[in-house]
Order: structure tokens, then C-alpha cells, then sequence
């Protein structure tokens, strides 16, 4: 159960991201949020509006504690973070963003006194392995793979978050593993996966995918922001889909590749900076974290308006008008 619309005061770090323009356009027409800053390295393709403030700065800078505290900010939700970094982008400087971003983000919230900090987490934070369970839930352990960026950093930030919640109770903490997000405009590495002239995966894996539609997503982070008390809920919808049955559904050959193979040419392709993915993102391909839903619709109480069949049929076709 949500508490009272008590009017909030937010701040949005990554609100130049796809879901933060989202967040943001969708957060200035809420009648009970009373301010909002939207604050991101690049400047937000958001509109002007009487309550908004766009503030253009790293979120490592410690001046953000002081935007904070000037425009009393009860409200933190943290989107920022590298989720596919940029070429030449090291592996300390993706560290420095999303780690040590997150923990002046936090302090700066703890200095000015927020209520709330709600944050972006991903089901990368399990981990990639084949013992990871059929449906995942919120109870497993965090085992974040250090070969893997951002599936390592999500475990390191959540550790961060763990020990804050035990030391500072007084900050209402929610955090959301998120699945695989798509929309009509959602360009990533996963959905690379889909646009080439057949869908590659590893042989001896189904590779099942949880998806959720990013007005799902963005309809969570509203509702967190009135949520009574600290919470970690993973935001898939129902079912998964394998590569295989995605393959199938869009008419185009299933590929795959033993893996032996797969790390091989991913070695060479990096090694001679062809592509910026090395052998672990075989792992990242082979052994999906799937994740249950069960807490969302029964403890958040929210029910995601799309299963990951529909969202990703929504997805594709959109791409197809887009060709069109």
C-alpha cells in the first residue's frame, strides 16, 4: 500500500537517458510533484516548464550536494549509469561513473536530508552463470560477474545501498531490477541481437529473455516515489521468451554457435578493436538471469500492463514502421 500524495520535490540524475526524458516529461504533469530537477552530463531534450530545472553536471560532482539542498529535494531517483560504454572507455573510468557516482549521489542525499532515494538497479546484478535458478527472484545473491562491467558495478552500487540502508534507516531506499527495457526507440546491445539477418546464440542454451516496456517502466518510478518504506523489487513482465521463439517470431534464422567458437572470434574481434565486447559477454548471451515477478504485483502491487511476449512484439513492430 502507498502512502498519502504528499508533494514531492525530485531530483532525476541520467535524465538525458532514454528512460529519464521519459521520467521527466511524465513527472512535470504529476500534480503532486511540486519541483523537479533534471540533471544528467548532457543536456535533456525535455521541454520548458515553470516547475522543472535542467542542471548539466557529472554526477560525480560535489557540487551536487548543493543543488540538492538549494532546491530542497526530498527525492533522489537515480537513473545514471554506463550501460554501454563508449569506445575507449576504461574499465576504472566506467567504475568511477557508475561506483562512485552512485556514492555521491548517496552522500549527497544523506547531506541534505532526502526522505527518499529511489534507484535504478538491473537483474545484471545476479549475475550471468549456469547455476543461476529457472525464475530468479529478489532473495538470491547478488553475484555481479567481474568480467562484466556494469553486471559487476550493479553488485558493487546494491553492496553500497545495503550498507547505507543499515547505517541511515531514515533514508527510504527503492531499488528496481530492471529486465531488459524496450520501446519503439530502444537501441542497445540486446536489441542488436535482433536487427542483423539472423539471430545468433550459443549452442546449448535457449537463452530465455524477460522484457518490459518502458511505460512500465517509467509507471514504477512514479509510483515509488509515494512508496512508505525502503523495498527491492525485480520489474519484468510475465513469462520469458528464449532466442530461439524470438528468432521465430520475427521470420529470421536461428544461429548457434558452440562456444568455444564464439569466445574465439569475440577475442580476436577485440583484440584487433573491431568490437568492444570481448569472450565474457558469452556468459552475458548463455545464462540469462530470468527474473520473477511475484513481489512487484503482490508487494509493490503493481502488475506491468505488458508480458515480455507483448512488449517485445510491440518493439518489433515499431521497428518495422520505422523501416517502413
Amino acid at each position: 500500500m502507498t502512502e498519502p500524495k504528499a508533494a514531492r520535490r525530485v531530483l532525476v540524475t541520467g535524465a538525458a537517458g532514454y528512460i529519464g526524458t521519459q521520467l521527466v516529461r511524465r513527472l512535470v504533469s504529476e500534480a503532486d510533484v511540486e519541483f523537479l530537477v533534471a540533471t544528467d552530463i548532457r543536456k535533456p531534450s525535455v521541454p520548458e516548464h515553470p516547475k522543472l530545472l535542467v542542471d548539466v553536471r557529472d554526477i560525480r560532482d560535489p557540487g551536487l550536494r548543493n543543488v540538492l539542498i538549494a532546491n530542497r529535494i526530498d527525492t533522489v531517483v537515480h537513473l545514471a549509469s554506463v550501460v554501454t560504454p563508449p569506445p575507449g572507455m576504461s574499465r576504472e573510468e566506467m567504475y568511477s561513473i557508475d561506483v562512485g557516482g552512485t556514492k555521491n549521489v548517496l552522500d549527497a542525499a544523506l547531506s541534505a536530508a532526502a526522505r527518499r532515494l529511489v534507484v535504478s538497479s538491473s537483474g545484471a546484478a545476479y549475475g550471468y552463470h549456469p547455476d543461476n535458478p529457472e525464475w530468479i527472484d529478489e532473495d538470491a545473491p547478488l553475484r555481479g560477474n567481474e568480467s562484466f562491467a556494469y553486471s559487476h558495478h550493479k553488485r558493487l552500487v546494491e553492496e553500497m545501498l545495503a550498507e547505507a540502508r543499515r547505517q541511515h534507516p531514515e533514508l527510504v531506499q527503492l531499488i528496481f531490477r530492471f529486465c531488459t527495457i524496450l520501446g519503439p526507440s530502444v537501441n542497445n546491445q540486446i536489441s542488436a541481437l535482433f536487427e542483423g539477418r539472423f539471430v545468433l546464440g550459443v549452442a546449448g542454451s535457449a537463452a530465455p529473455f524477460v522484457f518490459i516496456w518502458d511505460e512500465d517502466v517509467v509507471e514504477v518510478l512514479v509510483r515509488a516515489l509515494w512508496w512508505p518504506r525502503s523495498g527491492i523489487f525485480n520489474v519484468a513482465g510475465d513469462g520469458a521468451l528464449p532466442l530461439p521463439a524470438i528468432a521465430r517470431r520475427i521470420g529470421k534464422p536461428y544461429v548457434a554457435v558452440p562456444r568455444w567458437l564464439l569466445e574465439a572470434a569475440l577475442a580476436v574481434l577485440h583484440k584487433l578493436r573491431l568490437s568492444q565486447y570481448g569472450p565474457e559477454q558469452v556468459d552475458f548471451l548463455a545464462y540469462r538471469p530470468v527474473l520473477a515477478n511475484r513481489r512487484l504485483k503482490e508487494e509493490f502491487g503493481y502488475t506491468p500492463r505488458f508480458t515480455s511476449e507483448q512488449a517485445f512484439d510491440l518493439y518489433w513492430q515499431a521497428r518495422q514502421r520505422q523501416r517502413s
